[in-house]
């Protein structure tokens, strides 16, 4: 009878629904107790009276345990350029509390979520990738900024901000935590941590310095210049003296580069007919280090035009990503000719310098001599359409999802 009673009175008669305000007198009985947990798995905010310290604690509990949990789920696996309709949103129910038997796991709210290109492979079915694919009909999952709710686990605590990888979804429970960072600079905007001060950042630090090693006064050619990564390698490349030159899709993000960003030149390489004459241009005396995030015909011209000595990192081939059949790239004799480096790197070698790029950026960002321009979409709903826009070049600096701004 107490069941009964309680599903025939919230859901027959209060005809509730999701994201209501509902108040439970005598909760902690045997109607009321079913009466909070029925209405916080459709998604209200519950709050019950009781009698006693001890019936309200078991009423928070059992209330609080179950909220309802927005999700973007990958459909199918994706071939060509993706599409919105290639995502779609779900809901299910979490717990606000790691499983006891987990005893190394984080329970996240979900704050800011990174749209990056090296999630369009993972779209796809890959074999002996770095990293795997996304899974169809689970909740896709990237790099993000997160508030701990609960935590099994020693390095973390509830009320901690971490930056990491996480799903995307409201609420995420992280039973891999050695992949979080715990944030210690609170005095920035926390979306920074998605960009400038997370995996982008580490990423142009790590190419730049580590696999480039640049020399004041050198040639430096970045490609994809506006985007999460290429804005910083700029910035970097003029701090130390380079000469620096950028490559972007609009003229509005070349203008962007030059007056922004410091960037001494730019050009809209859709404009460009011939990209070797186009860098002839720019490098009259060649390129001594190309920071790659584009491939394909751009990389083509740059290997034509670099310098004796020179360097390249490869950091992304976003021109690549939604092609059946990769383009090929012809001038790779030029490696031999002009003894050329040209290295492949993951940013997840380099995480143990991040205490040192924190001590280089963190002054940086505070004296203005370093600057970073996010284009945020609010809301989760909203993530799809923020991610399949990077691929065309719908995005302006950083893509973020603001998911809570709490």
């Amino acid at each position: 009878m107490p069941g009964l009673t309680a599903y025939v009175g919230f859901f027959e008669i209060c005809s509730p629904k999701t994201g209501e305000h509902v108040f439970v007198s005598a909760a902690s009985d045997a109607v009321g107790q079913l009466v909070g947990q029925f209405a916080k798995l459709l998604g209200c905010h519950v709050v019950g009276s009781a009698g006693s310290r001890e019936k309200f604690m078991y009423v928070t509990l059992e209330m609080a345990e179950r909220v309802s949990n927005k999700q973007v789920i990958l459909n199918n696996y994706v071939s060509g350029f993706p599409k919105e309709s290639d995502m779609s949103m779900a809901s299910n129910t979490i717990e606000l509390k790691v499983p006891e038997d987990d005893s190394n796991a984080v329970l996240l709210k979900n704050l800011y979520l990174s749209c990056d290109p090296y999630m369009r492979p993972r779209m796809q079915k890959l074999e002996g990738s770095y990293v795997e694919s996304f899974k169809p009909g689970s909740p896709i999952s990237g790099y993000g900024v997160g508030k701990v709710l609960d935590s099994a686990h020693e390095g973390f605590k509830k009320g901690d901000l971490v930056w990491g990888f996480t799903g995307w979804e409201e609420y995420s429970l992280v039973t891999t935590p050695q992949s979080l960072f715990k944030i210690q600079h609170t005095d920035v905007p926390l979306s920074y941590y998605t960009g400038i001060l997370g995996m982008p950042g580490m990423t142009a630090y790590a190419g730049f310095y580590e696999v480039c090693y640049p020399k004041a006064g050198e040639y430096v050619f970045v490609s994809a210049a506006s985007g999460a990564v290429g804005q910083l390698v700029g910035q970097f490349a003029k701090l130390l003296g380079c000469y620096v030159v950028g490559s972007a899709g609009s003229k509005d993000k070349v203008d962007f580069l030059k007056n922004k960003f410091g960037f001494d030149d730019a050009f809209n390489y859709k404009e460009e007919e011939d990209l070797n004459a186009a860098l002839k241009r720019y490098f009259p005396e060649g390129i001594d280090i190309y920071f790659e995030n584009v491939g394909g015909k751009m990389l083509d011209a740059v290997l034509l035009n670099m310098r004796l000595r020179g360097r390249i990192a490869v950091c992304g081939m976003i021109s690549q990503y939604n092609l059946d059949k990769p383009e090929g790239v012809c001038n790779v004799m030029n490696l031999i000719f002009k003894r050329i480096r040209m290295e492949g790197f993951l940013v997840s070698d380099y995480y143990h310098l991040y205490p040192k790029y924190l001590e280089m950026i963190i002054p940086y960002i505070k004296e203005g001599k370093v600057v970073y321009v996010e284009d945020t979409a609010e809301g989760l709903e909203n993530a799809p359409a923020a991610l399949v826009g990077l691929f065309s070049g719908q995005n302006f600096g950083k893509q973020v999802v603001a998911v809570s701004r709490e």
